[in-house]
């Protein structure tokens, strides 16, 4: 499973995360949805050092720099806001609404990639991210 390529590891990222989505809806349902996100992030957190020793050097800890401390702490951060939101949007509405706005998040990466990361911004990519904009429009509009 190493070798596969980096499309079948996203094939199983949307995967999972549609599982969650629902799995999440029916767990918030009578809880506070910040407590429901720390037992969430409490399984992960168990869940990702089991796969993180089993799989890592053992010095790879040591010979993470600064800059990557920095980074990965900003992204947790940024995870943990997205997570709390998220779930708090799950306790108020549909799991089929809420899930394709947090999808815009696709549509934020595209912009984002171009103006911090300096990757191109392609017609198709442009047409993507608006299609999906429009998508999570209609779907979280209906009546």
């Amino acid at each position: 499973m190493g070798s596969m390529n980096w499309i079948y590891w996203s094939l199983l990222s949307a995967l999972f995360a549609g599982a969650t989505a629902i799995l999440a809806k029916v767990g918030v349902a009578d809880v506070n949805s910040n407590l429901a996100t720390a037992i969430r992030t409490t399984v992960v957190l168990v869940f990702t050092w089991i796969v993180a020793y089993a799989t890592a050097r053992p010095a790879a800890l040591r010979n993470l720099t600064s800059r990557t401390w920095l980074f990965l702490v900003l992204s947790g951060l940024a995870t943990g806001l997205s997570w709390l939101c998220y779930f708090r949007a799950l306790q108020l509405g549909e799991a089929s609404r809420v899930a394709p706005v947090d999808k815009l998040s696709v549509a934020f990466v595209i912009l984002f990639s171009a103006l911090f990361l300096g990757e191109r911004l392609t017609l198709a990519r442009g047409a993507g991210g608006l299609l999906i904009l429009a998508g999570a429009f209609i779907l979280a509009t209906e009546p």
